[in-house]
């Protein structure tokens, strides 16, 4: 089977669960073929990234030119093909989240794609993320392309679902992975109920080696981890806030990553005094992820927006309990008192709360809760058995 996995930006920092599906597939015998819209020139850290790199191809890496020969030849090959699809493209630009123009673009990258594919003998395309991408992937099979299919992470998805032309790119795909069940009943109501058994939840996953076989002994002096992009939707002013109101100079508070709430984050731990307890990493490694996580006491993740954040699942894997708020698919993971703590999102004084709990929460506690929460995430988030039940589909076509 050959299948061909179509992403906006590939690799990328925030992406390493795409790469852990990817390598997955490939090691159950699956062909999978790498396209990207763009990313050929971004930086990345991760050397198995770098390496994602080598076996990408872009779609706007040779420019318009490119792109403008891709379709005059769709045209002439195929010319009712292409003024359907182009047809289609103008029709989902209306009350799009996107004008027009994006979407005549979209199509060029269809075009393009269709070329690729057609050559490579693709059989399957499967796009992450519902919004660009998927609408290439569908506008690609009016061109006489593959079947296809794609993945729903968050909210942003969701929540844009009609804009998006969920209801259309659904009807025609073979059928739609959501990362949680959370997600799942949100696109339910939107779809048309025939629609629903196309939905299929596959959660993200991680590889053996970052399930850990004994946790690592936590930290002499407590440390609170966060990890994921410096952005509105994570959280992290809500958590220097509830930091803040600790009171305690011998706990530290790592912010793992970086993004455009950088700066702002900053000024605000300067504000608040917490300069000599508070670090930013900036962009760092998954090995200098799991690093952290073993250092670290309790990983905290105070999303106000999410999908089912992996870093929760790389935390608990590690043997580390977590905070963090009772958002989309979170509860479907975390189960409070067991194997962490849930919060209400955006309440500092909540918040403030469970990480004094968590502070004061005696070692052999804490390393109940570690280990609960190593057997939680093997259980649903094990790369290899999500990988294939993603296999199954691309095989059943996501026939029950």
């Amino acid at each position: 089977m050959k299948v061909a996995y179509l992403v906006n930006q590939y690799p990328k920092v925030s992406h390493t669960f795409i790469r852990r599906e990817i390598l997955a597939l490939e090691r159950m015998g699956v062909t999978v073929r790498r396209f990207a819209i763009r990313g050929w020139d971004a930086e990345v850290v991760d050397p198995l990234d770098q390496e994602e790199r080598t076996k990408t191809r872009f779609v706007l890496k040779d420019g318009l030119g490119g792109l403008a020969k891709a379709v005059l030849r769709t045209f002439l090959r195929q010319p009712g093909a292409a003024f359907r699809a182009l047809k289609a493209a103008l029709a989902m630009s209306r009350r799009s989240v996107r004008p027009w123009p994006y979407h005549v673009i979209w199509f060029a990258h269809a075009c393009q794609l269709r070329l690729w594919l057609e050559a490579e003998g693709v059989t399957h395309l499967h796009a992450h993320f519902g919004t660009n991408s998927a609408d290439v992937a569908h506008l690609l099979h009016l061109l006489g392309g593959p079947g296809y299919s794609f993945t729903v992470h968050g909210a942003d998805e969701s929540d844009n679902a009609r804009a998006l032309s969920f209801p259309r790119k659904t009807a025609a795909a073979r059928f739609v992975v959501t990362v949680s069940s959370y997600t799942r009943a949100q696109l339910m109501r939107v779809l048309p109920a025939a629609d629903w058994p196309k939905l299929k939840v596959v959660h993200c996953g991680l590889d053996e080696g970052f399930f850990a076989k004994e946790p690592a002994p936590f930290p002499a002096s407590p440390v609170l981890l966060c990890i994921g992009r410096l952005c509105a939707e994570k959280g992290h002013l809500t958590l220097l806030d509830a930091f803040a109101r600790l009171g305690r100079p011998d706990v530290r508070l790592v912010f793992a990553g970086d993004g455009e709430f950088r700066d702002l984050i900053d000024t605000r731990i300067r504000a608040l005094g917490l300069g000599a307890q508070v670090h930013v990493t900036g962009w760092i490694g998954s090995d200098e992820v799991r690093r952290l996580i073993t250092e670290a006491t309790v990983v905290v993740q105070p999303s106000l927006m999410e999908g089912l954040p992996v870093v929760l699942m790389e935390a608990m894997a590690q043997g580390r309990p977590v905070i963090s708020t009772f958002v989309a698919g979170i509860p479907e993971l975390v189960e409070a008192g067991r194997t962490g703590w849930l919060v209400p999102t955006g309440d500092v004084e909540s918040l403030s709360k469970a990480l004094v709990e968590a502070l004061d929460c005696p070692v052999e506690k804490l390393a109940a809760m570690g280990r609960a929460g190593m057997v939680r995430a093997r259980e649903r988030h094990h790369v290899d058995t999500e990988a294939a039940r993603l296999a199954a589909l691309f095989v059943g076509g996501g026939a029950p």
